[in-house]
């Protein structure tokens, strides 16, 4: 079993990691680096034609929630997926919308 701050097993830290997964900015940024492995800010302004300062302001947001890792080189920071979560936690996603949820892909309702 998992040892875990009392503060930890409240609904709280689930439900701001999952809030930081359901930004549409924040989820690209996922996909991007999952897509194209570690990148620079500008590479992933680049990629997803999204302004730096946002693309900087969420990648702070996924770097503090533990989605993503930073590390610096020379003048450049680097970011990456958390390989020791992510790329599962991508895998159940995939799966659980391929088998349960492909009416995801044209949904109107959550985008209210």
């Amino acid at each position: 079993m998992i040892n875990m701050s009392t503060e930890c097993l409240t609904a709280r830290p689930y439900a701001l990691l999952f809030q930081a997964l359901a930004n549409t900015s924040r989820m690209q940024i996922l996909i991007f680096l999952r897509n194209n492995g570690s990148s620079s800010v500008s590479q992933i302004c680049n990629g997803l034609g999204l302004e730096q300062t946002q693309v900087s302001h969420n990648l702070k947001c996924l770097t503090f929630c533990g989605l993503v890792t930073a590390e610096r080189r020379g003048k450049l920071r680097i970011y990456s997926l958390n390989s020791s979560t992510m790329f599962s936690l991508f895998e159940i996603a995939d799966r659980h919308i391929r088998e349960y949820a492909n009416n995801l892909c044209v949904c109107e309702q959550l985008e209210r």
